[in-house]
């Protein structure tokens, strides 16, 4: 599985050429002209007050099957209402099975932020991502180049999106424009899939003072982890897999962000 991000950057290119053929760019670019969307703000949110950005995902490639029946509507309304400070969807349907109206069934449920959590390798991804309501797009550094990263950021803005650009190197730090709204800490190794929040804290420590959010991705399963994050000046955590596995998401979601709250007072 070490070369699993290769195979899905692969298929990605695939997929978006074959939609490029159902939907023009300049299509795109008409549709988000003709209409309206919501506007929120994460980065916004987490300078604010700390926060847990929920997120709802069906499978992944490294753990499999997680919850392939949940609701997007009920699960993330019952996110914005337990006091998320934004919302992840899953966009990935070849490798992270998730369903093509999850999106738009996020959206309907929340005025919140939300985030379109995919593999965007070119700008029509960003277009779309417009068009479907995201508020924040998700940029991996270990997929893109330096240039693209600026160009893509560049675009972002241009339409009102805020972008959330992802580490999980200390080598990919050089790869920042200096642009991103949140940087965004990846716990787990892409080749070893193993997950350790210390790189979370190593990251930090080599991008020295920062006026922009940072948060931590992947693996997070208690308080104490948390607590520990927030001690180190992070101020957002994104946490998916630990609510998606419970037999009530929400309810999940409740119980652990009421004890956020009480480490945040």
């Amino acid at each position: 599985m070490a070369d699993i991000l290769q195979k899905i950057i692969a298929s990605k290119r695939v997929e978006v050429s074959k939609a490029k053929e159902v939907l023009s760019i300049d299509r795109l670019e008409q549709k988000i002209m003709d209409n309206a969307f919501p506007v929120a703000s994460l980065e916004n949110a987490l300078k604010e007050h700390p926060g847990i950005i929920a997120e709802f995902k069906r499978a992944s490639p490294s753990k499999g099957v997680i919850n392939a029946s949940g609701a997007p509507y009920s699960i993330v309304k019952g996110y914005d209402l337990g006091g998320a400070a934004g919302i992840s969807v899953l966009t990935d349907v070849g490798y992270f099975k998730a369903q093509p109206q999850d999106f738009g069934q996020a959206r309907l449920s929340t005025q919140k932020p939300l985030l379109r959590k995919e593999f965007i390798i070119g700008e029509y991804q960003i277009y779309e991502s417009k068009l479907m309501g995201a508020n924040v797009i998700l940029l991996i550094a270990a997929v893109l180049t330096k240039a693209e990263i600026k160009t893509f950021t560049a675009l972002a803005h241009k339409l009102n999106l805020e972008v959330l650009i992802e580490l999980h190197d200390v080598s990919e730090i050089d790869k920042l424009c200096g642009e991103e709204n949140i940087i965004g800490v990846n716990n787990r190794n892409l080749k070893t899939f193993k997950v350790d929040i210390n790189q979370s804290i190593k990251i930090k420590n080599q991008l020295g003072k920062l006026v922009t959010p940072l948060i931590s991705e992947s693996g997070l399963s208690s308080i104490a982890e948390v607590e520990q994050l927030l001690s180190e000046g992070f101020s957002g955590f994104l946490m998916g897999e630990y609510f998606m596995r419970k037999e009530n998401p929400v309810i999940g979601f409740e119980n652990f962000n009421q004890e956020f709250q009480q480490l945040t007072k």
